[in-house]
């Protein structure tokens, strides 16, 4: 991949964000389910680092998903597709700042052109870090991404409502806050489904939101969303577990009745070789 490349998906990225309206980036976990998020037309793709787990036999939210299997899985998709994409690097892969700015380099070194960085710990002990020691996360990415010369997009996620913070909504507006004004240039507050706690969002945090859709049959859809004046929507590791859940259901079928009607749902062997053939040309 050339630099000049790199520097116009990154541009291409940035301008989604400052444009008017929503736009989607769903969540790939391996070469082939980018390859197929590209082909469905979306104009960017995240990774999911709950997915890449997953595909490892890894649990989620652990620190089980070690740095170099995630920086490898990320590279495969950035390979595979000409879209953006924007890496969940989960909090950075270490407690010191240097440890941060390493993760943000080696991540543009993919060829990815944004990085979302959290700021929880790893350690449900600890929980979160304290909101100056994220600020300090924050700026410490946002340095990295600039000494690169790739002007990527920093996403800063406050994990206070998967975390159990106690008051999660007014302490997810104010790290949020604090983040943009270290550089970071979209936020997220993962958990929320309703729409007013959204729109709460929306309106108090300054800058780009982003929210993750999909975790629930419920879930708002686009045109809500949009409404809502919400700026990117993503969908986590939900593709990836919906992938799981046909998979399971197909195994239960084949076990317990001896049929195999999973195969009337399936995408032919010589489509996708074909697909992904004329992708690797």
């Amino acid at each position: 991949m050339s630099r000049l490349s790199r520097i116009e998906k990154a541009e291409a990225f940035q301008a989604l964000h400052r444009a008017e309206g929503t736009f989607l980036m769903p969540n790939a976990w391996d070469a082939g389910s980018a390859i197929l998020l590209e082909q469905a037309g979306f104009a960017a793709i995240g990774t999911t680092s709950a997915g890449i787990a997953f595909s490892r036999g890894l649990p989620d939210y652990t620190n089980r998903l070690s740095r170099d299997d995630n920086l490898a899985a990320i590279a495969q998709i950035c390979e595979a597709v000409e879209v953006p994409v924007s890496a969940d690097t989960e909090n950075g892969y270490g407690r010191r700042l240097q440890d941060v700015r390493d993760t943000m380099t080696m991540t543009l070194e993919t060829g990815a052109v944004g990085a979302s960085i959290e700021d929880y710990s790893g350690n449900r002990n600890i929980g979160l870090f304290d909101i100056e020691e994220a600020v300090d996360r924050v700026s410490a990415a946002i340095d990295a991404i600039d000494a690169s010369g790739i002007p990527g997009v920093l996403t800063a996620r406050a994990e206070c409502f998967l975390c159990g913070h106690e008051a999660p909504l007014s302490e997810s507006i104010t790290r949020l806050n604090r983040y943009r004004q270290a550089g970071a240039h979209c936020l997220y507050a993962p958990g929320p489904k309703d729409a007013e706690t959204i729109a709460t969002l929306v309106k108090e945090v300054d800058g780009p939101l982003n929210v993750v859709a999909g975790l629930s049959p419920e879930a708002l859809s686009v045109e809500e969303l949009c409404n809502l004046g919400v700026r990117r929507i993503s969908t986590g590791g939900s593709l990836a577990r919906a992938c799981l859940a046909a998979l399971r259901r197909s195994a239960a079928e084949i076990m317990e009745s001896g049929t195999f009607s999973f195969a009337g749902q399936t995408i032919a062997d010589a489509e996708l070789s074909a697909l992904f053939a004329k992708v690797r040309e």
